[in-house]
């Protein structure tokens, strides 16, 4: 199985998240919303992988049942695993909007 959010590769040799200097800028902020935007459009191109191959099943352009089954199950996969990282920003979203200056 794939993994398109690339989060099973990395977890293993993930190197520490080092604290931001001052003066750095945002050049973190940047990094992150490019990565998310790519995993963002890995997750689309999956979903439409499999909605691809499902059309081509039921039209009789495909016959292989369990490539499409496989393609499905990873586009779901995929879809679960980015709506998990939502949930934890907005999480951290919501903890950082209640913290009282």
């Amino acid at each position: 199985m794939t993994d398109p959010l690339g989060l099973i590769s990395r977890a293993g040799g993930t190197p520490p998240i080092m604290p931001r200097q001052p003066g750095a800028g945002a050049q973190g902020g940047a990094d992150f919303k490019q990565q998310l935007l790519e995993q963002i459009q890995q997750v689309n191109d999956a979903q439409k992988d499999a909605t691809s191959a499902t059309n081509d099943l039921l039209t009789g352009k495909r016959d292989d049942l369990e490539g499409v089954m496989l393609a499905t199950q990873e586009a779901d996969s995929a879809f679960r695993a980015l709506l998990a990282v939502r949930n934890k920003v907005v999480a951290a979203y919501d903890e950082i909007r209640q913290i009282r200056v």
